[in-house]
């Protein structure tokens, strides 16, 4: 399993760590995000435009990833501040 995931790292990223988009399959698509989080820390609370400039590392489109972090349960938002649920709150592939 985690040479599936490397793989499908190497694939959507770029070897400066730039992800080159979002993966369709919903499996891939969670490791991706994934390795998103890998330098949030559980309990700490991120205004949105902090954690814009977190994802804006990875790619352009802070919105949609924000999004997905939130749909696949990876983050919890209230009043615009972001936190990162426990890793056994995520869904997973």
């Amino acid at each position: 399993m985690e040479q599936n995931r490397w793989e499908v790292i190497r694939t959507f990223f770029t070897a400066n760590g730039k992800l080159i988009y979002l993966p369709a399959k919903h499996k891939k698509k969670l490791m991706v995000l994934e390795y998103l989080v890998k330098d949030l820390k559980v309990g700490v609370k991120y205004p949105e435009n902090e954690l814009n400039e977190y994802i804006k590392k990875f790619h352009d489109d802070y919105a949609t990833i924000r999004r997905e972090l939130i749909i696949n349960h990876f983050m919890y938002r209230e009043n615009g501040i972001y936190e990162l649920n426990p890793p056994d709150m995520w869904r997973t592939f």
